[in-house]
Order: structure tokens, then C-alpha cells, then sequence
């Protein structure tokens, strides 16, 4: 493998570290690991997120105003650990609570609820939040029940928005779950990648041969297929999110009084001709900006078709699969609430807007 690191078991300390010395407006922690922001308002809900390295700049690249107040890296494609959910949690506490938001992966799962219990333990107001908004798969080797992927970003930057408008714990969880039952998405790959610890491919693909349905962490998909033009797969991709039909789950949340987990069945609202969208497009790691435009091109073409607005749109290397070739479409249905939170300013390293 070709790589541009170190020593294999230093990679994502190194990494971290030359993020410190390139942004010193953030706290960037090395024992546990953790990036968290140095300058939160008392009072102030906090909004923290994690998950695998390999992703950036998701989640430490969205540490910042209007976005994150914490973020915690795992090892490569790895859950972090519940010390360290904990440790940031205690960082950014600002008195107001504190709301995680989880990807559905079943390391995350169970770390971030650990995590959970110990903060609730400790006295601080907290509340999960579950992101599983791949359209692609209902169960599998790394989850039960759909994944977390695109729509993650978009809640991050969201509800990070209004935590910094001043909404109570209590509304950012609401607002968290509302952009999430709204928020579908869809992955493929035109390669594979390689983990550094691993020092091979994820999969193998043939040359003439892709990858549809792939998930961020370099699992496989639900359909390998012949190479196709970008228009057809954009029309596939594009086709079963906005045709996928209300998908009902049962999700674990804590109950803040009782410190118990709790049950809630939530339904995601399907598209519908008339939506209003904010269209994401994004690059897994090694596809160029200038291939993602020629798939907006195209989905643009597929919303219109459908009787669907894309009112705004994100579209660049924003939740990556370290240098896999390959591009996700995200549709977040959008409301005035959702929308005035896209449009606020964020400041951070991987997402400037207003």
C-alpha cells in the first residue's frame, strides 16, 4: 500500500497532532483522543459527534461555531471508545446538556450509550441521537437496522446551528430526530480503499466492474454491477431514495429523569412531489470535485423530473472513505425551521457557510 504515514499504530495520533499545530483555535486532546473547541458560551447546549478515523473531515473537521463543540476519533474505521465520548463530554459541558449525535454502527451504538450512562452518572443532562439514513441496506454485518452515512452532516451542521441560536437540549434532540427522519441516502464505489492497520483492499473490484450500495467504513455493497455512465447511475442512486417508502424503526433514547433507555418508534415521511430539498453529493475520498458536479447535473435533472426543489446543495469530500473513488447522494427534505439553520453561519475547519 501507498500510504503517506508513519508507523501504522501512530497514524492517527500524528494526524491530530498536525491538526493542533494547523488550527489552534481548537483543543485537540491526544490521551483519550478528542477535538473540542476552546471558546463555548456558558450556558450553551453542546453538540459532540464521533466515530472511525478516515472519514475527514468528518467529524473533527466540523468542530467549530454553528457546527460541533466536540468531536472523538477512533482508530481508522474503528468505533472510539466510551472514555473518550465521555472525557469530551465533560470538555464542552457548558451547564445546558450535552447531545450526542450517533451513526448507526454497532460499535458507535454501544459506545456513545456507555458513554451516555456515565454522563447521566456523573449529573449531566445528555441525550442520544441516531442517524440511519442509508437507503441501501436493512441489516448487516455492522448494524442492526439501516446505517448512518451522509445525513449525519447535515445534522451536524443543522442542529449545531441551533444549539448556538439557543435552542434547549430537549428542542436540538427533537430537531436532531426531525432532520434525520427527513434525511435518505445512497453510496457507491468505483474502488476500493485500504486501512492502513489492514494494508490490503476492503474488496476487490474487477476494472470494469463497481461497487452500488457500498457503506463508508469500505463494506461492500448490495449490487455489483458492469461500470455505467454517470447519468445512469445518478438515476439509480436517485431513484430508490426518493422512492423509498416510509421506513419505521425502533430506536434506544435515554430518559433523562429515570437515567433508563427508553423505546421510541419513529417513521421516516417518504419523499413527495412539491418537497423542498437540500441536495449533498459527496465524494468518498479519491473522486474529484469536478466528476460530483456532473453528477449534480444529473440528480438535478431527476429531482425536477419528480416534481422535487433543490433549494440548496452541498457537494464536495465531506464524509470520506479514505481514498476510495466513488461519490453518495444525500436528500434532506427541508422545512423553514431546518432550512434557517442550514442558511446560519458556521465557522470550522471543514465547513464555512454564512
Amino acid at each position: 500500500m501507498k500510504k503517506l504515514i508513519n508507523a501504522v499504530e501512530n497514524v492517527v495520533r500524528e494526524q491530530l497532532q498536525g491538526m493542533a499545530a494547523a488550527h489552534p483555535e481548537l483543543r485537540v486532546n491526544i490521551d483519550p483522543h478528542f477535538v473540542c473547541r476552546k471558546e463555548i458560551p456558558q450556558g450553551k447546549v453542546v453538540i459532540v459527534s464521533g466515530g472511525g478515523s478516515g472519514h475527514e473531515p468528518m467529524h473533527g473537521g466540523f468542530v467549530g461555531h454553528g457546527m460541533l463543540d466536540g468531536a472523538c476519533p477512533g482508530e481508522v474505521f474503528t468505533s472510539p471508545t466510551p472514555d473518550q465520548m465521555y472525557e469530551c463530554a465533560k470538555a464542552v459541558n457548558r451547564g445546558a446538556g450535552v447531545l450526542f449525535i450517533v451513526k448507526n454502527y454497532t460499535g458507535d451504538v454501544m459506545n456513545f450509550e456507555t458513554a451516555a450512562e456515565l454522563c447521566h452518572a456523573d449529573g449531566l443532562k445528555v441525550q442520544n441521537i441516531l442517524i440511519d439514513d442509508d437507503v441501501a441496506v436493512k441489516d448487516s454485518l455492522y448494524t442492526a437496522g439501516r446505517r448512518g452515512v451522509g445525513t449525519t452532516v447535515l445534522a451536524e451542521k443543522i442542529v449545531g446551528a441551533a444549539a448556538e441560536a439557543g435552542y434547549d437540549l430537549d428542542k436540538c434532540a427533537d430537531l436532531c430526530r426531525k432532520v434525520n427522519q427527513y434525511g435518505r441516502s445512497m453510496g457507491m464505489a468505483l474502488t476500493p480503499c485500504t486501512v492502513p492497520a489492514a494494508g490490503k483492499p476492503t474488496f476487490e473490484l474487477a476494472e470494469s466492474e463497481i461497487e452500488i450500495g457500498i457503506g463508508i467504513h469500505g463494506e461492500p455493497g448490495t449490487q455489483r454491477a458492469p461500470m455505467k455512465t454517470v447519468d445512469e447511475l445518478v438515476q439509480i442512486m436517485a431513484t430508490a431514495i426518493i422512492d423509498d417508502p416510509a421506513y419505521t424503526r425502533t430506536v434506544r433514547e435515554l430518559d433523562r429523569a429515570s437515567g433508563q433507555w427508553v423505546d421510541k418508534t419513529l417513521t421516516d415521511a417518504p419523499f413527495a412531489r412539491g418537497d423542498k430539498v437540500i441536495a449533498f453529493v459527496n465524494s468518498m475520498g479519491g473522486t474529484p470535485v469536478s466528476e460530483l458536479y456532473a453528477v449534480y447535473r444529473k440528480l438535478a435533472e431527476v429531482c425536477s423530473a419528480r416534481g422535487i426543489s433543490i433549494v440548496r446543495n452541498l457537494i464536495g469530500p465531506y464524509i470520506t472513505s479514505l481514498e476510495m473513488q466513488g461519490f453518495s447522494i444525500t436528500l434532506l427534505k427541508v422545512d423553514d425551521e431546518i432550512l434557517k439553520f442550514w442558511d446560519a453561519k458556521a465557522i470550522s475547519p471543514g465547513l464555512r457557510m454564512g
